[in-house]
This record gives structure tokens, C-alpha cells and sequence, in this order.
């Protein structure tokens, strides 16, 4: 691994050719904190591709692209006086060290709970009117669910026992299927909102991320269909002219061979 003087050296290349890509590119020249949004939640997105696929050499690449969004809106809000690297890095500095008293202060803890707990009371003191107030609103809905429910737990609002929540996972089901049952589209909309929700929260008490949970299993039909596809295609067949019976011979043929 590289030294922290070789990591600075990296840092100060970085900075010096987003000052020379600013000045000289038409491109770059061109950009907004605006027009620059849309591209680093897609970064964002590839990073999460790569971390799931266990792909560390993508993570690295990644990574840079998202560092250098960081950088970019850095240079910006320095070109308008408004701030600079070193006033990002400074703030996330300033930050963490008031965020961990039970490291930078005289503040004891038992577990990671405790710190959490400590995190979001600290955060109702510097003034925010919510604990909620830190899930951005433009979050996927499964991952503000799971957001939301990690915030108010940091604060106490939440069940005791994994067995409680199961249990209201069943209720929410039963009240499903009510609704299910009578037809109304609205209730049965509020009522799987419900199910989701309450499964979301399981999740988090068996320490389960449920995007990532999601996204695997995303991924893993996704290679089974294509398996299905190039099986189909291989014999000449169109899956629209195939029975059910006949594409689940292809199908359980990947499960078999770990698609």
C-alpha cells in the first residue's frame, strides 16, 4: 500500500488536473453543480454495481469517479468563492470528531448502539427539528424505508425482540389479503406499502441490508433468464412458442449450474 506522502502526491495530482480540465476543456468548462448531479448519482450507482459483484478492481475504478465528482464540486464552489477542497474536507473532519465524543471526548460507550443513539442525539442538538431530517427525500423508496427506521431506532422508537417484528410482518400479511380479497386497489396499494415496510424492518433486526438483498436476487434472475434465452436460442426455439414446462427444464438447468 501506498505511504500517506505518496497518497497526498495522488491527492495533489488530482486537484492540479482538475484545475488544468477546468481551465482548458470545453467539456469540463461547461459544467454546473447541476448538470454534473444526474452523473454522480449514476457513479454512485456503478459503485454499488461493482461492491456487490465482489468486483474490487471495478471498486477502485470507481471509486476514482466518484472522487473526482467530489473534486469537481469542490473546484466549482471555489471558482464562486462559497468554498474549496479543504473546507470539504475540514467540515467532514470538524463533523466526525464532534460526532465521536467516546473518541475525541470523555463520553463512554458499550456497543454500537450506544454510538448510534449518541449520533442522532447529537444531531437533534445542533438543531435539527428531526431525526428524520437526514433521509433525502429523492432516496429509493426501499432504501429511505430502511433509512427511516435505522434513524428512529437510534432513538429508542423501536421493537425489542425480532419475534415481534415477524409478527407484525404476519399481521401486516393478514391484512393484505383482507384487502386482496375485497378488491379495493387503494387499500390493497396502502396494505403492501405495509408488508414491505414491515419486512424491511425484519431485515434490519437479522442484520440484513434489504437493497442489497434485493439487488442479488435481481441479479441472479436476470442470469437464469439469459441462461433460459441462449438454451432457447440454441435450439431455434422462441420462448413466446415454448410451454412453462419447457423453459423451467432450462431454468432449474442454471440453478443447477449457479446462475
Amino acid at each position: 500500500m501506498n505511504s500517506r506522502e505518496n497518497q497526498l502526491k495522488a491527492f495533489d495530482r488530482l486537484l492540479t488536473i482538475m484545475d488544468e480540465l477546468r481551465e482548458q476543456c470545453p467539456w469540463d468548462k461547461k459544467q454546473t453543480m447541476e448538470t454534473l448531479r444526474h452523473l454522480t448519482i449514476e457513479e454512485t450507482y456503478e459503485l454499488g454495481d461493482a461492491i456487490l459483484d465482489n468486483d474490487l478492481d471495478e471498486v477502485k475504478k470507481e471509486l476514482g469517479d466518484v472522487l473526482l465528482h467530489i473534486v469537481f464540486y469542490s473546484k466549482i464552489g471555489s471558482e464562486t468563492k462559497d468554498f474549496d477542497i479543504a473546507d470539504v474536507c475540514n467540515s467532514i473532519c470538524d463533523k466526525l470528531i464532534h460526532r465521536h465524543p467516546h473518541i475525541y471526548g470523555d463520553v463512554k460507550v458499550e456497543n454500537e448502539e450506544d454510538v448510534k443513539r449518541n449520533w442522532e442525539n447529537l444531531k437533534l442538538k445542533e438543531g435539527k427539528k428531526s431525526v428524520l431530517e437526514g433521509v433525502p427525500k429523492s432516496l429509493p423508496a426501499l432504501v429511505k424505508a430502511n433509512r427511516i427506521q435505522d434513524k428512529v431506532a437510534g432513538v429508542g422508537f423501536d421493537w425489542e425482540k425480532p419475534e415481534q417484528v415477524w409478527e407484525k410482518v404476519e399481521e401486516e400479511l393478514t391484512e393484505f389479503k383482507v384487502e386482496v380479497n375485497s378488491g379495493n386497489k387503494e387499500a390493497m396499494e396502502s396494505e403492501f406499502g405495509d408488508v414491505l415496510f414491515s419486512m424491511v424492518n425484519y431485515a434490519r433486526f437479522l442484520k440484513i441490508n434489504p437493497e442489497n438483498a434485493l439487488e442479488r436476487t435481481n441479479k441472479k434472475f436476470s442470469g437464469r433468464f439469459k441462461y433460459l434465452e441462449e438454451k432457447a436460442k440454441a435450439l431455434n426455439k422462441s420462448l413466446k412458442d415454448m410451454t412453462l414446462a419447457e423453459m423451467n427444464v432450462f431454468w432449474e438447468e442454471a440453478k443447477l449450474n449457479n446462475y
